[in-house]
């Protein structure tokens, strides 16, 4: 019997090229997504079923949940993707920008996960996904709402480990870079339109606009695929294994916040941000 997987945020990007691969694999796919009439990235494989979701409507993913169940049977993999980055300066975010933020990066991830955990506690297994980001281990400049949701992803995936290893349950961590070079930054020019301009701020913001341009040009060209490829390897992983971070260009970052001192990774991040942006 074919395995099954339950993705949110199918619509593009990393969602929609996993539900791709995934059917390509023999996996039964439940594509999710706010409007199902975007679905047009996902190819036509009869393993896949489209279900409308909403991470910020309970009722939408209860009925998804169920609606897969009926068609497949079975759930065995949760990918907690849909989200998207608040990218600007903190002081000029509104209160109900960063609020959203929290309800789909974090909230939204862990309202679809409670909704299914009774299933798989009934089954005794199950596989939670979290893609989180580059910036859920460390901060950049512009980034500090969209890095605080990450590290609430993260912190809660972590904890969350602990609870539900002794039910079968496994947790991944999913940390991609690149995230220039997908469909996630169409979300993000349009929720970071609302910021409102501080003129004290501009000589920073034209000066960091110039370096994450650099960041840009050296993102991986093949991030998605290697995204895409650490998200099944994670759902089939028997290991206990907690965190993934498939694409290169994240890999200095992630190594100087984890395999150095913490002067060293300040030193590292003074130099690679500060000294271009004072």
């Amino acid at each position: 019997m074919n395995k099954t997987v339950l993705i949110t945020g199918t619509s593009s990007g990393f969602g929609a090229s996993a539900a791709n691969f995934f059917a390509e694999k023999g996996w039964n796919v439940i594509a999710t997504m706010r409007d199902t009439g975007k679905a047009s990235g996902l190819s036509n494989s009869e393993n896949i079923f489209v279900s409308q979701l909403d991470v910020e409507d309970t009722a939408s993913i209860h009925s998804a949940i169920d609606a897969g169940i009926k068609r497949f049977g079975k759930i065995d993999v949760l990918v907690n993707n849909a989200g998207y980055g608040l990218f600007g300066i903190f002081e000029s975010a509104s209160r109900e920008a960063i609020q959203n933020q929290f309800a789909v990066n974090v909230f939204g991830a862990m309202d679809v996960t409670r909704a299914l955990l009774p299933h798989f506690r009934e089954n005794k297994s199950g596989v939670i996904i979290n893609v989180s980001s580059g910036a859920g281990v460390t901060g950049f400049p512009m980034a500090s709402i969209y890095n605080a949701s990450k590290f609430a992803l993260e912190g809660w995936s972590e904890g969350l480990r602990y609870e539900l290893h002794s039910l079968g349950i496994k947790i991944r961590i999913i940390e991609p870079g690149g995230a220039l070079k997908t469909g996630f930054m169409n979300r993000v020019g349009g929720e970071s339109a609302g910021f409102q301009p501080i003129d004290d701020y501009m000589p920073f913001l034209g000066k960091v606009n110039q370096v994450f341009e650099v960041l840009q040009t050296n993102a991986d060209e093949d991030a998605v695929d290697k995204v895409v490829k650490s998200i099944y390897d994670a759902a089939i992983d028997e290991s206990t294994r907690l965190r993934y971070a498939p694409t290169s260009d994240i890999q200095p970052i992630l190594k100087a916040r984890r395999g150095t001192s913490e002067e060293e990774f300040i030193e590292f991040t003074d130099n690679l941000f500060i000294s271009k942006i004072s």
